[in-house]
């Protein structure tokens, strides 16, 4: 059985790549899009519910306009859903990424002018060149301080988890305004070049090796639950996304284990360590 969350067909369009799995509609190949919103919800239907999110800049293929929504696919980890068709615009390549914990656009090169937009960690921004410590773009100024070079990468995951301590925890969010724990994860990787899924269960199956009871745990390794991840901090602490404090925190691992199998959701079901960590 496919996917839904990654299986870029509905009742209408699919992906050529589909055509021998799901007859009766029109096989398209995806238009290059990019989000235009500073957020938007991705939804398993129009007018559906949150299955993830999509930040500004971040690129899809539209596989179809209809009544308003666009159906598309994420280029980033290639999840499937529904967004406003407004919240969508063709834009040139990213050349910066936002890499604060969140960062304002301003009607000028001046932290005084009049903020236009507020853009979460990991926004991607066309730059149009410098003006007094400012990235231009079409849409503002961003403060370079808060900007990275598109390309210059982080090392240490935990590192960029920790920018969104504090944030409050939000059930499939993806920006420093409200996270879950996936959420987190996927942020904290994909800052440092490595490929990860949006959902936990994805991340299990995908993301790194399994590890054995008997190995000592390190910064970085990913602890699984059923329906939750959190990531290694040291030997003694975890840090994730949780509804029990409603917020990313650190944890104690051992305590977090104990409260979180108490509460109902089982065991640790993978303890695994990412190999593309330099």
């Amino acid at each position: 059985m496919r996917d839904r969350r990654l299986s870029p067909a509905n009742k209408r369009v699919a992906d050529p790549s589909l055509r021998d799995v799901w007859p009766g509609v029109d096989y398209v190949d995806p238009k290059p899009y990019a989000v235009h919103w500073p957020l938007v919800d991705l939804m398993n239907a129009p007018e559906g519910h949150r299955d993830r999110q999509l930040l500004f800049g971040e690129t899809v293929g539209v596989y179809e306009m209809h009544e308003g929504w666009a159906f598309i696919k994420a280029d980033k980890d290639g999840y499937v859903g529904y967004v406003p068709q407004s919240s969508l615009m063709q834009m040139p390549p990213a050349t910066h990424q936002v890499f604060a914990a969140a960062t304002h656009v301003y009607d000028q090169p001046d932290f005084k002018s009049r903020d236009l937009m507020r853009l979460s960690h990991g926004c991607l921004l066309h730059g149009l060149g410098i003006e007094n410590t400012f990235l231009k773009t079409k849409d503002g100024y961003v403060p370079l301080v808060h900007c990275r070079e598109l390309g210059a990468q982080a090392d240490d995951p935990v590192s960029v988890a920790k920018t969104f301590l504090d944030t409050p925890y939000l059930w499939g969010g993806n920006s420093r305004f409200g996270i879950d724990c996936s959420g987190l994860v996927q942020a904290a990787f994909v800052a440092c070049g490595i490929s990860c899924p949006g959902d936990s269960d994805m991340q299990q199956d995908r993301l790194g090796f399994h590890l054995a009871e008997s190995d000592t745990l390190q910064r970085n390794d990913l602890l699984f639950w059923k329906g939750h991840v959190a990531m290694v901090v040291d030997e003694k602490r975890l840090i994730h996304a949780n509804a029990f404090h409603m917020a990313v925190t650190f944890e104690n691992i051992d305590a977090a284990i104990q409260r979180i199998e108490t509460q109902g959701d089982g065991p640790v079901t993978a303890r695994k360590r990412v190999s593309e960590l330099r």
